[in-house]
């Protein structure tokens, strides 16, 4: 068994390192093979983009960082410590914009998050850390077990429903999700809790059917309230990093994503992928997740993040 005092000794910048350590080793190798005793010309500089493109931080954004750091050093002998420290700077830039933490409005009886993103993305353990954080808050949280085609995605989050103390609607397997969405809106306005969180199915194999049916929940719950889902989260897994873009393009299309989650940053070297989306869609990021505990994913902050990515100290 781990020790959780240690873990709480760690504290969440010591998470946040530890959970991009993959990703920071490559680069804080990368970055100390590359800048010991050279000077920062067009052969260091193309050298440089490489390693970031590796490192999934994709080709724009692997350009503008490389610059940004050419602008002020170029033909200079800079150490790898002084590229990190730069890299980190601007890369914390590009983030600062999408910062965003979840924020609800108590002036809506409930506020309507809808959770998307593909299977195992890590989607339902998201909604269950979320409501344990909101519940913490003081707030009243009904979850909605929209995923109506996966009995594992209804069964975990019924347990997450039981450990953060919040009731779950569900139906039988197979059951119409638009109308589960429906019914759990109805009592969350009835009951005048704050929080609704409705997951849904993540079957990207028939992306027509999966549109119909996102398409068709929000339909239903704007029958209720107008401007309902207040938020869309879409969930993504780090580990596939570059295909993260295409799935931020997909769910786009379905629905209108307010806001990213990203997960398991701890299992991946692709860490890089959330400067990428960031600078690719400025979508917000409001959280990441870097572990399996409720106190794994926190409220996303760009000069952590982007330290954490180079390997340096907080």
């Amino acid at each position: 068994m781990s020790d959780t005092r240690g873990e709480e000794k760690l504290g969440w910048l010591g998470r946040l390192k530890r959970g991009l350590s993959r990703s920071s080793s490559k680069l804080t190798s990368g970055i100390t093979d590359l800048f010991t005793k050279r000077k920062l010309d067009d052969a260091a500089l193309e050298d440089l983009e490489d390693l970031l493109i590796s490192a999934d931080l994709g080709v724009t954004t692997a350009a503008k960082l490389a610059q940004s750091l050419a602008s002020t050093r170029f033909n200079k002998e800079v150490s790898p410590d002084e590229v990190r420290t730069a890299l980190a700077e601007e890369a914390a830039r590009m983030l600062e914009p999408v910062a965003k933490p979840l924020t609800v409005d108590p002036a809506r009886k409930p506020h309507v998050i809808l959770v998307c993103g593909v299977n195992g993305s890590g989607k339902t353990t998201t909604i269950g850390k979320l409501a344990k954080q909101l519940k913490e808050q003081g707030r009243s949280v009904i979850l909605a077990a929209g995923d109506t085609f996966r009995a594992a995605a209804v069964e975990q989050l019924q347990v997450w429903g039981q450990r953060s103390n919040c009731p779950v609607v569900a139906k039988d397997i197979g059951a119409d999700a638009a109308g589960l969405a429906f019914d759990a809106l109805q009592r969350a306005q009835q009951e005048q809790a704050d929080v609704l969180i409705i997951d849904t199915a993540g079957r990207l194999q028939n992306k027509k059917n999966l549109m119909a049916e996102l398409e068709k929940v929000v339909r239903v719950i704007k029958k209720l309230d107008e401007g309902a889902p207040h938020d869309c989260l879409l969930v993504l897994d780090a580990t596939v990093g570059q295909n993260a873009h295409s799935q931020v393009e997909i769910f786009r299309d379905m629905v209108n994503v307010t806001g990213l989650v990203m997960t398991k940053l701890d299992g991946s070297a692709k860490g890089g992928v959330v400067v990428a989306l960031a600078e690719k869609f400025g979508l917000p990021v409001h959280a990441v997740g870097v572990g399996e505990s409720i106190d794994d994913m926190r409220p996303f902050k760009a000069d952590d993040f982007a330290r954490s990515l180079m390997g340096l100290d907080g």
